[in-house]
């Protein structure tokens, strides 16, 4: 009997042990708003997919699943152009969204105390993110926000001394492997590295390699037809070339755009007049994530070896280095 009840015990301690977390319940509100719908997107590479549907009915929804870890997810309704961004971890969830979108509030979740009491800071001048990662290295919102924002911020040895704080529990965490991966690669450009080859087609669709211009001093200029600062930028990278042209530099422009027809525009507007290729992948494309691209605009700056002598040189500074280079 003794033996029976021994291992009944045992089983039932087994049993509890192998328990699975019950997954997440988002209760969620929309403010103002009666009827319609709401999607539950996840993130992935600074851009965002649809995973659920909900109906809202007298302004509430819900959502039910269950995630491996915490991780980023967006909620939008049909009206709003870009999703409120918060942590879904397996716990009911509380969330309310504001009455014009633009703000999300979210209780019950620990993970969401940390990521939404940092989510403007994070873009003020000054955020210390080493700060954040030292008070939460087993947090994946601290890992999220190192990957995400920092990464085309901090110089290579402050990157790679912050991610060194995140605990190992993180390891499997998707941001801290992304990261992991993004720091290998700017190893592998740094000033000094010989720029990796690639090929893309141009806007003809002709396959164009970088090898085709060794022998010259080569700007890769990473931008976009949808990026504001870019094409505010453009005006210099105008005036570079043109300055240049004639002294064995040019420019290959490197787009992350996905509609053809916008490129082609914007290539055309800006007057644009060098070389352009780009796989219309947008954040997918495989060259800017060679490079440790993960901002634009971004350059990196190529002498007639192909060597990479400077990296995200704008504004005054790019004539300034131009001049420097070319001029002696």
């Amino acid at each position: 009997m003794k033996q029976f009840v021994f291992m009944l015990l045992a089983a039932l301690l087994m049993t509890a042990c192998q328990e699975t977390p019950k997954g997440y319940v988002i209760n969620g509100e929309v403010e103002g708003m009666q009827e319609g719908k709401v999607f539950l997107k996840s993130f992935r590479n600074k851009m965002f997919f649809d995973v659920d549907t909900a109906d809202v009915k007298a302004g509430k929804f819900t959502f039910k699943g269950k995630v491996d870890q915490p991780l980023l997810f967006g909620l939008a309704t049909e009206e709003m152009d870009y999703p409120l961004q918060l942590f879904v971890e397996n716990t009911d969830m509380n969330v309310k969204i504001g009455k014009k979108g633009e703000t999300i509030t979210v209780t019950n979740s620990p993970v969401n105390d940390i990521f939404l009491e940092n989510a403007g800071k994070v873009f003020e001048k000054g955020f210390d993110i080493d700060s954040l990662v030292t008070k939460y290295p087993d947090s994946p919102v601290a890992a999220f926000y190192l990957y995400r924002y920092f990464t085309y911020q901090l110089p290579l040895d402050e990157l790679k001394a912050t991610r060194a704080k995140l605990a190992p529990v993180l390891a499997d965490c998707p941001y801290v492997k992304d990261l992991d991966g993004i720091i290998q690669q700017l190893e592998n450009v740094q000033i000094g590295k010989t720029a990796p080859e690639f090929t893309l087609p141009d806007t003809a669709g002709v396959a164009v390699s970088l090898s085709d211009f060794r022998g010259k001093f080569v700007l890769l200029d990473f931008w976009a037809s949808w990026c504001p600062p870019c094409r505010r930028e453009n005006p210099n990278v105008v005036k570079a070339f043109n300055t240049y042209k004639d002294k064995n530099f040019t420019v290959i422009g490197i787009s992350l755009d996905k509609d053809k027809a916008k490129w082609l525009k914007a290539i055309a507007d800006d007057n644009l007049t060098w070389t352009h290729v780009s796989d219309l992948k947008y954040w997918d494309s495989e060259i800017p994530a060679l490079y440790g691209v993960r901002g634009i605009p971004a350059n990196v700056l190529l002498n007639p070896d192909g060597v990479i002598i400077a990296k995200n040189i704008t504004g005054e500074e790019l004539q300034q280095t131009l001049q420097k280079e070319l001029d002696k």
